[in-house]
């Protein structure tokens, strides 16, 4: 046939094994760790002129393995050399060394990839048998084990092929429960780094304290308001209804209380730390409150927050009449909110993130790209993408796949302290 054959123009060209097909060595070195190993391993491999396919390395308390999955040499004898050579190496080394020849080493990792995020204080050994003892039930596999934290919660994240994302988030829930840790099981690819807005609540999320439960301290009612409040935040009463019940209380009340309010305050641990690295990498802060502007817009200030959004106490005569003003930021006002500001900030949806504890953060919580549950009541960890329940706001961080030693360095360099 020729070249304008038709029948030679319907046949493929021949192609050539791919990666999945080829003959691979691993090659294996594990020992005591010091500096110049990985180097001298590769000076080895070097001389004979193999090339390399992946490469993983770990360092456990001064304990190292490296892998290396490289191409064989062209002949069997230069293999053979290869294999005497490394070992001879190892031993000078004080290193064991193990090399495996196989095909089809370099498959892709499968389908139903995601990263799963574990938090525990502590951490338990039987915890962590559970949890990987469920995804190898699903016919899961995990590739890949990355320590993020040891302090303020151990926090480790794993990458998990082969289950998809919703089956696996599932399946983990349940046993992390049972377990007492936290689990957030996110898609991986790019969109899990392009989160570029973070909004939160306020009340018992960015600060320890419900606004407007110290206003009610001033004005001798704090029981009764605090009681209407928990049954709200549960989900049992309508909050708008609720809001304006607990304002009417207040009537009276002279509006300089306002500063002592603002001076009671008490950030919730890690809050300064999650937005002081969430603005170092170029993210967007902002909250929305059922509370109030009285003193959400002195957050707003003291941490350089991108946006806000919040009731207003109505002041006549420097006193409280006992109503807000203006649009109530209720459950669905949250989710609204949510919403404006990714578009002012010119960010999508699903690239946001939203913090909340209670039952009026739902929407916002469910609209938002990643929904981050924070010491929350049991109807909101149910239905958040995933729940954190120790008090360290920056463990928010862990989630987004940001290690606690990449914070402290970033502090390290603008010598700030982490708080």
């Amino acid at each position: 046939m020729n070249a304008t054959d038709p029948a030679a123009e319907a046949l493929p060209a021949p192609q050539p094994p791919g990666p999945s097909d080829e003959r691979t060595l691993l090659v294996k070195v594990f020992g005591k760790d010091r500096p110049g190993i990985t180097a001298g391993l590769f000076a080895t491999l070097g001389g004979f002129g193999v090339e390399v396919i992946d490469i993983e390395q770990v360092v456990t308390r001064g304990r190292i393995t490296l892998c290396a999955l490289v191409t064989p040499p062209d002949s069997p004898s230069a293999e053979g050399a290869l294999r005497v050579t490394v070992h001879r190496w190892a031993e000078e080394q004080k290193l064991q060394a193990e090399i495996i020849s196989g095909i089809g080493d370099n498959r892709p990792r499968r389908e139903g990839r995601s990263h799963v995020t574990v938090l525990g204080h502590p951490l338990t050994a039987a915890a962590v048998a559970a949890l990987t003892g469920r995804v190898s039930e699903a016919g899961g596999n995990i590739d890949r084990v990355f320590r993020l934290a040891k302090y303020p919660v151990t926090a480790v994240e794993l990458a998990v092929s082969g289950v998809p994302t919703e089956e696996l988030r599932a399946l983990l829930a349940t046993e992390a429960a049972a377990q007492r840790v936290d689990i957030a099981v996110v898609g991986a690819g790019l969109h899990r780094r392009a989160k570029r807005l973070v909004v939160m609540d306020v009340d018992s999320t960015l600060i320890q304290d419900e606004v407007i439960e110290l206003f009610a301290a001033h004005a001798g009612c704090e029981e009764e308001v605090a009681a209407v409040t928990a049954a709200a935040m549960r989900g049992e009463l309508d909050f708008a209804e609720s809001l304006r019940a607990r304002v009417a209380l207040l009537a009276g009340l002279d509006a300089a209380v306002t500063e002592k309010v603002r001076a009671e305050v008490r950030l919730t641990p890690g809050a300064r730390t999650l937005i002081r690295t969430l603005q170092r990498l170029g993210y967007q802060v902002g909250i929305v409150s059922g509370g109030f502007t009285q003193v959400t817009d002195h957050l707003v200030g003291l941490l350089g927050l991108d946006f806000a959004a919040a009731n207003t106490l109505e002041v006549v005569d420097g006193k409280f009449t006992g109503r807000v003003t203006g649009e109530i930021v209720d459950r669905a006002g949250k989710a609204r909110w949510l919403a404006r500001f990714a578009e002012q900030a010119k960010v999508p949806l699903e690239q946001t993130v939203a913090i909340g504890d209670g039952a009026n953060d739902l929407d916002m919580l469910n609209a938002a790209g990643l929904g981050v549950a924070f010491n929350a009541k049991p109807v909101v960890r149910e239905a958040a993408d995933t729940a954190v329940n120790v008090p360290f706001l920056d463990t928010v961080l862990y989630l987004l796949g940001i290690s606690r030693e990449e914070v402290e360095a970033a502090d390290a360099v603008d010598g700030t302290t982490a708080h």
